[in-house]
């Protein structure tokens, strides 16, 4: 049996704050968007509108934020959590599957934890955690190596450890889980590894599992019909990014990574079902109830994995349930969240794939030619996409949608490929043209119409993800290191601050004795700020 290791390095008082006690429970969880204080679960709400409504910090003080602790973890990689924060103390992940507790008052160290991972664990795009989940005293965590473990929210001791499937073969957990009633949701890493893709949930007390659904059929159920021979035991798909919950309608929504292999699609004609698409799930059965495919057979790495955001507005002159997502293939969509209907999709970055507007039947229009080939098909958006994993925000003050938008375009490759278990499995790929610049913004889009609204630019397509608050502002960061406010309204900058390290993290909010704190992961380091006693 493998040793796990949580360190307690403060138990008393007269060194720091006692570990939590704090309990949360579903009920917390579905009123998380009206607890200012705390930080619930991964986007700030089950609506994913990572939005705060603290309102201490505005657009007439944002210029006076200063840094009040940081966390140097001196851990390499890439560090692209979003802490939790639960009666006064912060939990965190970090790369290689380590894990904090601690006093969000001061940033000193509660307990730590490492997981101690096998050899062998060759994860696609960086070895990397995005977070925890949270539910009664336990934290859950998904490892690289495909287990989910529950921690003692007070210790850092593992309660349970389950394993999922066989990471030599290319399935990994990177996403932060997602709490709903009494279960713990994970999706699966590992489409670059031909794995076939899956979202399952277990019993937060156990560790039981609960039930799993895979994202592509098997022959025997409907949408089998879209992969050509059994291109469908190689087909990827995964799900490794967290999803969003409506507990009116009982569904979870959760968005689907690419088809494998990623740029070669002869050996797999058809749609590819679930691909490149957002599924929504009965949460205590697994059952799919309906699906929306944005990119049908994509051949360009275009994963459908971003945040699905839920909004409640009016549609045509009558109220109606939203789903809204800025795409990785470059369209932004809003679609019916109680049926999958299709109701808008417009560019929100550069796109030469498709024609400029998506028709009344959902689908693009394709572009001819514009699949990629043996000497290099020029397509925008590039391999990375218009956006890509990195959480969007909307704020219900300015009722505005807030994406980082990625402009780069790239010559993408085919090449037929044998698939080798636990090997990677691409058919080429794609890559920059020589001489051209990348670029980004943060893009405010009004989901009524797909406008644009604002942006702001980047010299570099950004990684970083957005944060919209009550006190009128969206902070993002870049790749040169800058941590970012914006006036939610224009678009205007009103402060940054150089951290040293590109972010690649998204921004969370949460307060304290009176006083309200933002924080980003760069580089190995976590940073908190706020304002000085004199302005609040």
């Amino acid at each position: 049996m493998r040793k796990h290791i949580a360190l307690i390095t403060l138990l008393l008082a007269g060194l720091g704050v006692q570990p939590t006690t704090a309990q949360v429970t579903y009920e917390k969880l579905l009123k998380n968007a009206q607890d200012a204080g705390q930080w619930l679960t991964y986007s700030g709400n089950y609506s994913g509108w990572r939005y705060s409504p603290l309102k201490q910090i505005t657009t007439a003080n944002v210029d006076r934020l200063a840094v009040q602790w940081v966390l140097q973890t001196g851990i390499p990689g890439k560090f692209e959590t979003t802490p939790l924060v639960i009666g006064g103390v912060m939990y965190v992940t970090a790369p290689n599957d380590h894990a904090y507790a601690l006093d969000a008052r001061t940033g000193r160290t509660i307990w730590s934890y490492t997981y101690p991972l096998p050899d062998g664990v060759r994860p696609c795009c960086g070895r990397v955690n995005r977070g925890f989940a949270a539910l009664g005293d336990k934290l859950f965590m998904g490892t690289l190596d495909d287990h989910l473990v529950a921690l003692d929210a007070k210790t850092g001791n593992v309660v349970w450890d389950v394993a999922s499937e066989d990471y030599l073969r290319g399935h990994s957990f990177t996403m932060a889980p997602l709490v709903v009633k009494d279960k713990v949701i994970v999706g699966v890493s590992g489409g670059e590894f031909g794995v076939r893709g899956f979202i399952e949930a277990y019993y937060a007390e156990t560790g039981k599992r609960a039930w799993r659904f895979y994202t592509i059929p098997d022959p025997k159920e409907p949408g089998s019909e879209t992969w050509k021979g059994n291109s469908w035991t190689t087909g990827g798909a995964p799900a490794w990014v967290t999803g969003t919950y409506d507990p009116d309608l009982n569904l979870i929504y959760w968005g689907i990574g690419n088809p494998g292999p990623d740029a070669y699609g002869e050996e797999r004609l058809g749609d590819n079902l679930y691909s490149d698409s957002v599924v929504a799930l009965d949460p205590d059965t697994g059952q799919i109830k309906w699906h929306y495919q944005f990119t049908p057979h994509d051949v360009h790495d275009w994963d459908s994995t971003q945040v699905p955001v839920l909004v409640d507005g009016e549609w045509e002159g009558r109220p109606r349930k939203l789903l809204v997502l800025a795409n990785r293939n470059g369209f932004f969509y809003v679609l019916d969240r109680a049926n999958g209907k299709f109701l808008l999709g417009k560019p929100f970055a550069r796109v030469t794939w498709a024609k400029q507007e998506i028709g009344p039947d959902g689908r693009p229009s394709v572009v001819p030619g514009s699949e990629p080939s043996a000497e290099g098909t020029y397509v925008c958006p590039g391999i990375s996409g218009g956006t890509n994993w990195m959480s969007p925000s909307y704020s219900p003050d300015t009722g505005l949608f807030y994406v980082s938008a990625r402009e780069q375009c790239d010559k993408f490759y085919e090449a037929p490929q044998p698939f080798i278990e636990g090997q990677t499995f691409w058919g080429s790929g794609g890559q920059r043209s020589p001489g051209e610049k990348d670029w980004g913004a943060v893009r405010a889009i009004d989901p009524r119409t797909g406008a644009i609204k604002w942006e702001f630019k980047h010299y570099s397509a950004p990684w970083a993800g957005t944060l919209a608050t009550a006190g009128g502002l969206v902070f993002s960061g870049d790749m040169e290191g800058n941590f970012i406010a914006l006036d939610a309204k224009t678009g205007k900058a009103l402060w940054h601050l150089q951290t040293g390290a590109p972010i690649i993290a998204a921004p969370m909010s949460f307060s304290l004795d009176g006083k309200q704190y933002v924080a980003i992961a760069s580089g190995a380091s976590l940073f908190t700020f706020a304002l000085p006693e004199r302005v609040r």
